[in-house]
């Protein structure tokens, strides 16, 4: 490691907060206490950015249409809420990463969001190429309990992951976060309460039992491997504060209780 480096993450490590480029533009360098930050940084930043609005963009493009399938118009207004809160989530982090030379109008139009690959592929935490959304979000919503199963399920999961960046190094993502974790939480207790409705509806857990048994390890995989060298850079820098294993811990104690509650169990 170079010596601007370990200064570097010792500035971190005492609680120094990194501002977005002056000027807004991509010759700008970083700077954290008036000294520039490591190319490093500045590429996992991105990353993890990236990640999170492709997320929000395919999150939103595939539960869009199900927003007419909701039984009730009281459930097509909830769906709306959270679909159109996924974009301005979306917007906000392409807004994040304009100083770094991103175009978000024609970001946008640089992939098919709405694509989902083959029901039955289990991509595990492998990568496939394309956009960077997390690989959950390359699998179809088959009718409304799956989607709202895969809502409660994914809310929580995506709220835990936002909490580990809401104390992040980069002050702009997390001011961001700051704004759009509470709507992500909310986005959880919706799908549980959507969840629960299904069920009242048709009288049978069967449907919302079946979803659990396909999201619930998909999901799961969402937080990575536990050996990532990502995940560890990101704890070096500042960006998060707990490996994969203690957030998918907490995600498995939370999805639980929830899953208790609607009388509904972890698949083996």
């Amino acid at each position: 490691m170079q010596k601007q480096d370990t200064n570097f993450l010792q500035r971190i490590a005492a609680g120094n907060k990194i501002e977005a480029p002056k000027g807004g533009s991509l010759g700008d360098s970083l700077r954290c206490a008036g000294e520039a930050v490591p190319t490093g940084y500045r590429n996992e930043l991105m990353r993890l950015v990236v990640v999170f609005a492709d997320s929000e963009l395919a999150g939103a493009a595939g539960f869009c249409p199900f927003i007419n399938r909701g039984p009730g118009v009281r459930e097509r207004i909830v769906a709306a809420k959270i679909v159109t809160e996924k974009y301005v989530h979306a917007e906000m982090a392409l807004t994040l990463l304009e100083p770094f030379g991103v175009n978000p109008m024609l970001y946008v139009r640089s992939h098919a969001w709405d694509s989902r690959l083959d029901r039955h592929i289990d991509l595990g935490t492998r990568r496939i190429g394309g956009d960077k959304r997390l690989n959950v979000f390359h699998y179809p919503l088959e009718g409304w309990e799956d989607a709202v199963v895969f809502n409660m399920l994914m809310g929580a999961a995506t709220a835990i992951q936002l909490a580990e960046m809401a104390q992040s190094s980069y002050a702009p993502l997390a001011a961001a976060i700051a704004q759009i974790l509470p709507r992500e939480r909310e986005h959880a207790q919706l799908g549980e309460s959507g969840v629960r409705q299904a069920i009242e509806q048709s009288g049978s857990k069967v449907a919302a039992q079946a979803a659990v048994n396909y999201w619930h390890p998909r999901v799961a995989a969402t937080f990575g491997r536990v050996d990532s060298d990502h995940a560890a850079t990101y704890i070096q820098y500042g960006l998060r504060r707990r490996n994969s294993a203690e957030m998918l811990g907490d995600w498995k104690a939370q999805s639980a209780a929830a899953l208790k509650r609607l009388g509904l169990t972890i698949p083996d």
